[in-house]
């Protein structure tokens, strides 16, 4: 795959963490002019002013984080509810309300969220965080079946057991038990590595895959299958 986003103009949220990094990365070597933006996105105005800031995209690549907090259901704060939701839910339909009018205006544009599988396996001490990529994925399907009618994708990948340094940086993968989990848990055996799945971020973002749309890509060595 060489050269898929010649030409293309990309804006790239909080791109210095999660699969921020190597999304710039790999989408320049597409050939694509990548905006990376390392603002926070919680105030309620960011996100329009990262959009207009970035000047026209064509490709908007939503990538939003936070460590997931291990708290028992019954012991989840309403502190901490807010904040996940905050973090990764909030800045979402914002950063669409800005970024898709002008896709919408042209018939032409791609939105692709870097989402979580956690939302489509369920897993224990995780409900709050759970709660919050489930959200963002009902979001893209709904928005992603509604933009179709004017040619503009939106789709998800929702990752786990994927190589980043949010998630998993190397002081987790060198961990024995984590190694352990890695094998019992992943038909894959190993973490699918971040350029694998930066590589299928600029496929879904590619004229290649203007067939899909709404849909939720899990990219996770097979753990949800199992």
């Amino acid at each position: 795959m060489q050269n898929t986003l010649n030409g293309k103009r990309v804006l790239i949220t909080q791109a210095e963490e999660f699969m921020g990094p190597v999304l710039c990365s790999v989408f320049a070597e597409q050939g694509a002019d990548v905006v990376a933006s390392s603002e926070a996105l919680s105030d309620p105005a960011a996100a329009a002013r990262v959009v207009r800031a970035a000047g026209p995209i064509d490709i908007l690549v939503v990538n939003l984080a936070i460590k997931a907090p291990a708290t028992p259901a019954v012991e989840v704060s309403e502190a901490e509810w807010r904040q996940l939701f905050a973090t990764l839910v909030d800045p979402l339909p914002r950063l669409v309300a800005a970024a898709a009018p002008a896709m919408i205006a042209r018939r032409s544009g791609k939105i692709l969220l870097m989402g979580s599988a956690s939302a489509l396996r369920g897993m224990k001490e995780r409900s709050s965080y759970s709660a919050a990529r489930g959200a963002q994925l009902a979001y893209v399907q709904a928005v992603g079946v509604e933009l179709a009618a004017h040619n503009v994708q939106v789709n998800a990948i929702a990752q786990n057991f994927v190589e980043n340094p949010t998630y998993f940086p190397p002081e987790v993968q060198a961990n024995p038990r984590f190694q352990e989990r890695l094998a019992r848990e992943v038909p894959l055996g190993r973490l699918v590595s971040a350029r694998e799945d930066a590589l299928f971020a600029a496929y879904l973002c590619s004229s290649a895959a203007d067939c899909f749309v709404g849909q939720v890509f899990p990219v996770c060595g097979g753990w949800v299958g199992r």
